[in-house]
């Protein structure tokens, strides 16, 4: 089981996906542009290509983990990670139901 002391080392924010891109060679990655309210947009790369709608993503807000140690995939370096929840053929990303200035904690 993990303490709230746990939780609270997990730093989650919504962002605003700013643009999308196919990543060369790979079926499930895409690399994100995603705004924090940060000096600059991260490189978030994540494995939703063929579950969602890229034209669906531009624009909109999502909650992402924002501390996670960086991952190299495909040799490119992702900064965050998308929540999303769902297995096979079900799969949802969540989004705010009002917008919120990116970088918003998520409490």
């Amino acid at each position: 089981m993990a303490t709230i002391d746990d939780f609270h080392k997990i730093e989650m924010k919504v962002g605003t996906i700013i643009s999308t891109e196919e990543i060369e060679g790979s079926d499930k990655l895409l690399k994100l542009k995603v705004d924090f309210g940060e000096e600059s947009p991260r490189q978030v790369l994540s494995g939703i290509k063929n579950k969602v709608s890229t034209e669906a993503l531009v624009g909109k807000q999502f909650p992402f983990v924002t501390n996670l140690e960086p991952r190299k995939m495909m040799g490119l370096e992702s900064q965050a990670m998308i929540l999303g929840a769902g297995d096979g053929e079900v799969f949802a990303l969540f989004n705010p139901t009002n917008e919120v200035p990116s970088g918003t904690k998520l409490k």
